[in-house]
């Protein structure tokens, strides 16, 4: 799934990746739920295969995931 906030965004891979398979991730706006106000969400993907889709993540959901990597 590409959306228009998908491709117009820098992407950005760990330096540490060395060039292998790895994440990619992205911060973009988009409109808020109540169609006015703004929303920044976090965009993760594949860096080898990015036309497999990107994953979207709300801020909290964000936390959430990291919290729970560097826990496990």
């Amino acid at each position: 799934m590409t959306t228009p906030e998908c491709s117009t965004v820098p992407w950005r891979k760990s330096t540490y990746s060395d060039g292998g398979g790895c994440v990619e991730v992205a911060l973009a706006t988009v409109p808020g739920t109540d169609g006015v106000e703004r929303d920044t969400i976090r965009l993760v993907r594949d860096s080898k295969n990015p036309e497999l889709g990107v994953l979207r993540l709300t801020a909290r959901s964000w936390a959430a995931l990291i919290n729970g990597i560097k826990n496990h």
